[in-house]
């Protein structure tokens, strides 16, 4: 091979290895600002069987990615937006403008479910325990009905949504689903857990098995973390 073959063999090995990368470079970029994307406190095989690696990585990475990307766009114009806690302008959506109402209530609020559904899912979970057990079972007939109960209501969601267990202030659990990305705090409630039921979640290994990812759901889920979440609502400090 003469060098000027070596050299452009090179230089198109090069520019392969730059055009895969550009964009998931040219995402972060357009990323910058107020809002955040936190990575995974876990690796993105840590779910499997249940929720594959690819899954995990085109939701949080692209899917999720997409909802700060937006956020932060709208904040160049309106910093206001980002000048408050998500939970203030999530409840209070009719005082942010007209013009960009929409696309926050759809991206602050995908922000805010997204956020949450990494915090209580990861491996070896364990059992709920304690008041967070006391209230499930008080509340929701035991862990038994509330996972048929769950499951039920994620299935009957119409096209793309949520099935959350909510908390009230006064730490009252229920099931309740939302459409789209909308989420609790719009209603003055907060998620203590919840479920993604946009196809995005799932549909890479469970294909129009919705009943069967929400089932195998469950093994995923962080049950350390949704204590801390049900304390925290409890004592009014609960974020997203």
């Amino acid at each position: 091979m003469t060098s000027i073959s070596r050299r452009r063999l090179m230089f198109t090995a090069t520019g392969l290895v730059a055009a895969a990368a550009a964009p998931r470079m040219a995402f972060a970029q357009a990323a910058a600002g107020p809002f955040k994307l936190d990575p995974l406190a876990y690796p993105a095989n840590a779910l499997e069987p249940h929720i594959d690696a690819k899954t995990m990585e085109i939701h949080h990475d692209r899917h999720h990615q997409a909802f700060v990307t937006n956020l932060n766009n709208f904040a160049k114009d309106n910093p206001q937006i980002a000048g408050k806690p998500v939970g203030e302008v999530l409840g209070n959506l009719g005082a942010v403008p007209d013009a960009i109402r929409t696309g926050v209530r759809n991206n602050m609020g995908g922000h805010a479910n997204h956020t949450m559904f990494w915090q209580i899912m990861g491996p070896n979970g364990g059992k709920p325990e304690g008041a967070l057990l006391a209230a499930i079972d008080s509340d929701l007939g035991g862990m038994e009905k509330l996972q048929a109960d769950f499951n039920a209501a994620g299935g009957r969601v119409f096209g793309s949504g949520w099935v959350f267990v909510t908390v009230s202030k006064d730490g009252k659990l229920a099931i309740e689903t939302r459409p789209n990305q909308d989420n609790p705090m719009m209603d003055g409630k907060r998620a203590l857990l919840g479920n993604d039921v946009w196809e995005h979640a799932y549909y890479l290994n469970y294909q129009n098995r919705r009943a069967d990812y929400l089932k195998a759901w469950w093994n995923t889920v962080n049950w350390k973390a949704v204590g801390e979440r049900y304390a925290a609502a409890k004592a009014g400090t609960l974020d997203v």
